[in-house]
């Protein structure tokens, strides 16, 4: 047995982006002492969620992965504690902005960033007025924790990416995360489609997926969320073998890697695909598209 052990956590965050830095360490230290060798933090923990409102000053916030406080100072914890730890944060390169992750490995060194893909726009979920879609495609990275691939909360309804992912050899997959209510209406509850959705990316594709979200009531200028935690892990099935409630918490869970490995070889979907056939997905509307004659 080739055991892993890693972890998921979950807070509430402030505008003191200090406390929250702090408080992610914690958690890290927390998971770290249970023995999990990767360990995820939410999306874009540094501050409360500001893409509840559109507001040029937010855009402030971004900075270069290389000036980043959190990315910094978790490179420094990460080559203490020997853990790995993807870190969501505001990134700013030249005048693009992006939600990105940083792939920090256990001796510290970034091995690189995913930038969010899919970048969703809705009542309390202005995230194109704050961001550039990605450009980095979806990369795999060898981690001192195996193969782990990274994708950004909205990113986590869409199969391609993940499917993607599990192409590449990914042996995790991680989902840093902020959602909750529905600002434009109290009634609609998404956290178990939300959790089914990556349920069934990880049973589809036979790949374990950690997933981290927020806490608490954020109310900004002219929207509320309250954000309902829920952080889970899967096993190679895509069954719940760890969840979080609603508070501040560290969950763990250990994974047999080289027995999903040969379950991924064993169960064929990898072998019986026919990508020959899915043209359609290259469209919009479902209708494949023949390149014109000369």
């Amino acid at each position: 047995m080739s055991a892993l052990i890693v972890a998921a956590t979950q807070m509430a965050c402030s505008w003191d982006a200090a406390h929250n830095i702090e408080t992610g360490e914690k958690l890290v230290r927390e998971a770290a002492a249970k023995g999990a060798k990767l360990i995820l933090l939410q999306e874009l923990f540094e501050t409360p969620y500001f893409c509840k409102d559109v507001d040029y000053k937010y855009m402030q916030l971004a900075a270069p992965v290389g000036e980043n406080k959190a990315v910094q100072h978790f490179q420094s914890v990460a080559r203490e504690l020997g853990v790995v730890l993807p870190v969501s944060f505001y990134e700013r390169e030249n005048n693009a902005l992006y939600n990105s992750l940083a792939m920090i490995d256990a001796d510290g060194t970034m091995l690189g960033v995913y930038r969010k893909s899919h970048i969703p726009d809705g009542p309390g979920y202005h995230e194109k007025f704050y961001f550039n879609p990605g450009d980095t495609g979806f990369p795999v990275w060898e981690t001192a924790a195996g193969k782990v691939g990274a994708l950004v909360c909205w990113d986590q309804w869409f199969s391609e990416p993940a499917r993607i992912l599990a192409l590449k050899g990914a042996e995790v997959i991680v989902y840093p995360t902020a959602i909750g209510s529905e600002p434009q209406d109290p009634t609609l509850q998404s956290k178990d489609h939300w959790q089914r959705t990556m349920q069934g990316h990880s049973a589809g594709n036979l790949v374990p997926v950690i997933a981290s979200n927020r806490i608490g009531r954020e109310v900004g200028e002219k929207a509320e969320i309250t954000f309902y935690g829920a952080s889970f892990i899967t096993d190679v099935t895509g069954a719940k073998i760890a969840e979080a409630g609603t508070d501040e918490t560290v969950i763990t869970a250990t994974l047999d890697v080289e027995a999903n490995r040969r379950v991924r070889l064993n169960w064929g979907i990898f072998r019986d695909r026919r990508p020959d056939l899915y043209g359609e997905l290259l469209s919009l509307d479902g209708k494949h598209r023949h390149a014109s004659k000369p």
